[in-house]
C-alpha cells in the first residue's frame, strides 16, 4: 500500500500538481471550484487527490459555513521540500559562480 504522507508520490501526478498550481494563482479554493477546473472528473476524485495532498501536509482545509476551502501549507511545502531542496544548494551555487566566472573572464 503507498505511503500518502510521502510528498514526493503526492505530486508525482499530474492532476494533484495542477491543483496545487490552481490553489498557488488563486489563494483558496472549495472541491466545487476545483472541479470546475477538471470537466473530466467528478467531485469526488478531486476530493480523493484533495485527501492525498492534506495527507502530504501540502494543503490544509478550513471550514467555512457549508464548504471547505482548500489552500497549500507553506509550512508544510518547506518541511518537506525544503531538506531535499538544500542537499542541491551548494551544487547550484557553485554550478553559478562557475558560469559567473566564465562570463566575467569571456569579456
Amino acid at each position: 500500500m503507498p505511503d500518502d504522507s510521502d510528498p514526493f508520490r503526492a505530486i508525482a501526478d499530474p492532476t494533484r500538481r495542477r491543483i496545487l498550481d490552481l490553489l498557488m494563482e488563486r489563494g483558496s479554493l472549495t472541491v466545487g471550484q476545483l472541479a470546475a477546473e477538471f470537466p473530466e472528473l467528478v467531485t469526488s476524485g478531486i476530493s480523493k487527490h484533495l485527501m492525498t495532498l492534506r495527507a502530504a501536509g501540502l494543503v490544509v482545509a478550513e471550514k467555512s459555513g457549508r464548504h471547505q476551502h482548500y489552500r497549500i501549507d507553506g509550512t508544510g511545502l518547506d518541511a518537506a521540500f525544503g531538506p531535499w531542496v538544500s542537499r542541491y544548494e551548494s551544487y547550484w551555487s557553485n554550478a553559478l559562480n562557475k558560469l559567473r566566472d566564465l562570463s566575467v573572464d569571456g569579456e
